[in-house]
């Protein structure tokens, strides 16, 4: 495992972006790692906030930057190859969406939903986004697209 703030340190080397988009995108290289390589890629937890999935610790380090963007890092930690790969994946993926669409993609997918469990849109949340669901989600997807 790797540490959260360097996945988040490695995001911000590409540009700089909201708080919003850094968690998504964290969120996402959470999900697919553990998906394809079968193991978690950092140790927090991701809580089903109201906005999305968040990362606790990322927050409380991030928050101050409101909406506004977190700058661009100047460096970027170096991983092992397959999570280099994984998270370039990741990143060209997403990468060209904003912090509100990526929120907006997570919102209509399963992990998030069950794990808001029947909350309505404007309760606040701590529950934790199950890896294994994660995994039975994203897993559907990629097999999806392996059979176009």
């Amino acid at each position: 495992m790797v540490d959260v703030f360097d996945v988040a340190k490695w995001f911000l080397s590409k540009e700089s972006m909201t708080h919003k988009k850094l968690q998504k995108l964290c969120y996402y290289a959470q999900a697919w790692h553990y998906t394809l390589l079968g193991e978690r890629l950092f140790a927090d937890e991701i809580q089903a906030w109201i906005h999305g999935p968040v990362i606790p610790a990322l927050y409380k380090k991030y928050h101050d930057h409101g909406w506004r963007d977190i700058p661009q890092s100047t460096e970027a930690p170096t991983f092992p190859k397959k999570t280099e790969e994984l998270l370039e994946r990741v990143y060209c993926t997403y990468g060209d969406f904003t912090g509100n669409d990526l929120g907006g993609m997570t919102h209509s997918e399963m992990p998030w939903i069950k794990a808001r469990n029947g909350l309505q849109y404007w309760e606040q949340s701590t529950n934790p986004i199950s890896l294994d669901d994660m995994r039975s989600f994203y897993l559907g997807l990629y097999n999806d697209y392996q059979n176009d």
